[in-house]
């Protein structure tokens, strides 16, 4: 539990760190390229063994990187960009709610468990995540443009299901600071080939403030994804049930620290997802 508990704590961490972009204008896309670089150096500087470039290329789970790496990136600009067709509301639970893909993939292809307590828990966390996110009454009324969020919820379930197939058929235990390093290096040099286009289009310097802001992401976003992969590593503990933790973990601690830090004001339906979704996550582990 406590890797579970490690990554919800630190991808809390990340909403904390893009929240504070829009306040000190950083521009988002040289930020998160700058935080893929330092992500990478602390993926390779962090290994437990020594390695080349060609050993990483004649890896299993090299492809599975090269494919998660590009989705990190796309996904990253379908986010952008459903929040500026959508709305942020929209964009927050399409990402968040797409946890039921790897849940459904969990039980499917690797025989987890299923238990009406199972499945109850699960649905109820679902509708916590949507309550503790929306923050009016009329998120999707009115919508006429589906397609970002549904590429959004999509892309987001695809990330978590894959990441999970590579690291059960593929990462060895010793191996996954070297995976993770190598991820985060491909999805930066997608991002600086994005950067050297729109350059191209519309020089402009690159600033320092961009690069401090990334290398602040770059930390917690590593260990982010390090802390995950650990913990569905950990024997016994389904993804189906990890996942649905580690999300609705994150919505609650984000949203507590949002209260805290940011003054947020919380709705109704922000308080009943908060006791729903701590509902949810009783009865998903006492499921387990």
């Amino acid at each position: 539990m406590i890797y579970l508990a490690l990554s919800i704590l630190f991808s809390s961490g990340l909403f904390i760190i893009f929240k504070l972009f829009g306040v000190y204008k950083i521009d988002a896309l040289k930020a998160i390229v700058v935080n893929y670089l330092v992500a990478l150096t602390f993926g390779f500087l962090n290994a437990n063994r020594t390695f080349s470039v060609a050993e990483i290329i004649d890896q299993n789970w090299f492809f599975g990187a090269v494919i998660l790496g590009a989705m990190f990136v796309s996904v990253f600009f379908v986010m952008a960009k459903t929040s500026q067709v959508n709305g942020v509301s929209v964009a927050s639970v399409a990402s968040k709610m797409s946890v039921v893909i790897p849940v459904f993939f969990g039980v499917f292809l690797y025989n987890e468990t299923v238990t009406m307590l199972k499945i109850s828990g699960i649905v109820i966390a679902l509708i916590a995540v949507y309550l503790a996110s929306v923050k009016n009454d009329n998120v999707f009324k009115g919508k006429s443009n589906l397609l970002f969020p549904a590429l959004l919820f999509i892309g987001s379930g695809f990330i978590d299901t894959f990441l999970k197939y590579i690291e059960t058929n593929y990462v060895l235990k010793e191996d996954v600071s070297i995976f993770s390093g190598t991820l985060f290096g491909i999805a930066a040099i997608f991002g600086i080939v994005i950067l050297v286009l729109k350059s191209i289009k519309k020089p402009e310097a690159f600033g320092v403030k961009n690069i401090i802001a990334g290398i602040v992401l770059g930390v917690p976003n590593y260990y982010s994804i390090i802390f995950l992969i650990k913990a569905l590593q950990v024997e016994g503990f389904e993804s189906s049930t990890l996942f649905t933790l580690n999300n609705v973990g994150i919505v609650i601690f984000s949203t507590i620290i949002g209260v805290i830090l940011f003054k947020e004001k919380l709705t109704s339906k922000n308080i009943l997802g908060i006791i729903l979704a701590i509902l949810g996550i009783v009865m998903v582990t006492f499921a387990s």
